[in-house]
């Protein structure tokens, strides 16, 4: 069965993006870019709220600057080949190879994990993985943490009320200071 994958940059207090909604701290250097690229790489499917559909649009014609060098094109053709779904009440229509989901997070992730097929169920976007963690529905927490104290902003693990014991699979540090952390939720 597919594993439901939460993954992004946070700060070391545990956020996403800053008070400002910034998140200027988080370019990555190419170390950590190639490995963002591998884990998306191993997606079958990112889940995605409307906010980070957004701002992940720019990889769809990033490949149009003829000066770009090679790992950003690398991810740009990643991205582009990557079945996405977006959770959106606002939006009418998504660009590239994504669909509106039809339906509620909780169908979404049953019917991909249903299908047969190689690759993880990669949930992006705070609010979006805030509602499968509360119903239970994240394996893994991947997290990607900057060595940067934001003070306050989008918390990165949702804030719920209920307990979620889990084992740390793997660690690596970066050159650049970056650790990555990544989670099983112990079942």
């Amino acid at each position: 069965m597919r594993s439901v994958t939460y993954s992004m940059g946070v700060s070391l207090d545990g956020y996403i993006v800053g008070p400002d909604g910034g998140f200027d701290w988080t370019p990555p250097d190419e170390e950590v870019f190639r490995f963002a690229t591998d884990e998306v790489r191993e997606a079958g499917v990112h889940l995605l709220g409307r906010r980070l559909y957004e701002t992940m649009l720019y990889w769809e014609t990033v490949d149009q600057t003829p000066s770009l060098d090679f790992s950003t094109l690398e991810f740009a053709a990643v991205w582009r080949a990557l079945p996405k779904v977006v959770f959106s009440t606002t939006l009418s229509a998504v660009q590239g190879n994504a669909r509106l989901a039809s339906g509620g997070l909780a169908e979404e992730i049953a019917r991909w994990r249903a299908e047969p097929g190689d690759g993880n169920i990669a949930i992006g976007g705070a609010t979006l993985a805030a509602e499968a963690a509360a119903s239970g529905l994240i394996d893994e927490y991947r997290a990607r943490v900057y060595p940067v104290l934001v003070g306050g902003g989008i918390p990165f693990f949702p804030q719920h009320e209920r307990r979620v014991d889990l084992e740390l699979v793997e660690t690596r540090t970066f050159s650049s200071r970056v650790v990555y952390l990544r989670h099983r939720v112990a079942r």
